[in-house]
């Protein structure tokens, strides 16, 4: 790091507040995986230059005995947005693999852990489980500005596009696909998660996130355009069984995101689902909602959002599978949905 880009970090430092992990410590989280749990794997191994940064990761692969399609699902790419990263959990721990293969990272941006805006946020959040109470670290939406490796531009020109927004995006992983192998540390975990993607051949990929309740991404599912087909049958599905959710194209010119960048640089269906987290206010991404309680909210609490998004999950599945040919099918097991977790609490679906 140059002399320049130290004094920037260190000034950038003076505005965000850290909470439970400084700049230079890597995450500990609880995950504990299940049976269905084949191999482990580090984002370093796409891309070796992430090895010792903040950018690295843990992508958890459960195989069947049966071969099948590839399905990949990332949580925490930005980690305010807990309900993703306790469904990407879920998976990890409780899902079995019939046929084809399930690869999960929970906690896509590890950078992003572990520190707050100047707005406030919880440090970590408690589920009890079977075994007790399990803590979950919560963070901010974008890139720890001392693990960056260059300071914010004055506007930051999304890939692929002629359009610009503030120069903090720069460190948004959901704006920085298809990456760069020789960029900033947001680009380096873009480019690694696109190379995973190519090469474990990936068939359906999905970014869980949340929004602010009042936002009109919430209850949303965002489809490239060439799966929109896909997405809509899995809306036809959700709505017969009593869930809501809309369904959005990809834009043509906001670039940068998973969903899109994903389904044009590989050969995956790409998805992402937004479910209302009550902490964040919509009206600043990122924001919080000083007083909720992400967790326990009377009308949007954990446990619905994270059902949400798993019965999302296996209905996009489902459509799927209803196109596939035999040999390209997944079949999946011991995933809850939205009835199993209400019925039975989130809790029970974790170790």
């Amino acid at each position: 790091m140059t002399n320049m880009q130290s004094a920037f970090a260190a000034m950038a430092l003076l505005f965000f507040i850290p909470f439970s992990a400084s700049a230079e410590e890597t995450p500990t989280h609880d995950i504990r995986p299940g049976t269905g749990m084949t191999a482990v794997k580090q984002l370093s191994d796409y891309l070796p230059a992430l090895a010792g940064t903040l950018g690295e990761t843990k992508i958890y692969f459960l195989e069947g005995k049966e071969p099948g399609a590839t399905v990949f699902v990332a949580g925490g790419t930005h980690p305010n947005e807990i309900a993703g990263i306790i469904a990407a959990t879920v998976l990890v721990e409780k899902a079995q693999v019939l046929k084809g293969r399930l690869i999960v990272i929970p906690h896509a941006n590890n950078s992003a852990v572990g520190f707050g805006d100047r707005l406030p946020s919880p440090p970590s959040i408690f589920i009890e489980t079977r075994s007790g109470k399990r803590e979950f670290l919560y963070g901010f939406r974008l890139t720890h500005p001392a693990h960056q490796g260059e300071p914010d531009p004055v506007k930051y020109h999304l890939p692929n596009s002629s359009e610009e927004v503030k120069g903090s995006e720069a460190r948004n992983l959901n704006r920085a696909y298809p990456g760069k192998a020789n960029g900033n540390l947001t680009q380096k975990i873009a480019f690694a998660i696109v190379e995973l993607l190519k090469r474990e051949s990936v068939d359906v990929a999905f970014d869980f996130h949340e929004s602010g309740p009042k936002s009109n991404l919430a209850w949303m599912i965002v489809a490239n355009p060439k799966n929109v087909g896909i997405g809509a049958l899995a809306v036809l599905t959700l709505d017969e069984a009593g869930i809501s959710m809309k369904l959005e194209s990809s834009s043509k010119t906001f670039r940068g995101l998973s969903h899109r960048e994903w389904g044009d640089e590989t050969k995956a269906m790409a998805f992402l689902f937004e479910t209302p987290n009550p902490l964040m206010n919509s009206t600043k991404p990122g924001g919080s909602n000083p007083g909720a309680d992400p967790v326990n909210d009377a009308v949007l609490p954990l446990y619905r959002r994270v059902g949400v998004q798993l019965s999302t999950f296996l209905s996009v599945v489902n459509a799927y599978n209803e196109a596939a040919t035999p040999e390209k099918k997944v079949d999946l097991a011991d995933v809850p949905g939205f009835p199993e977790i209400k019925a039975a609490g989130l809790g029970a679906f974790l170790k």
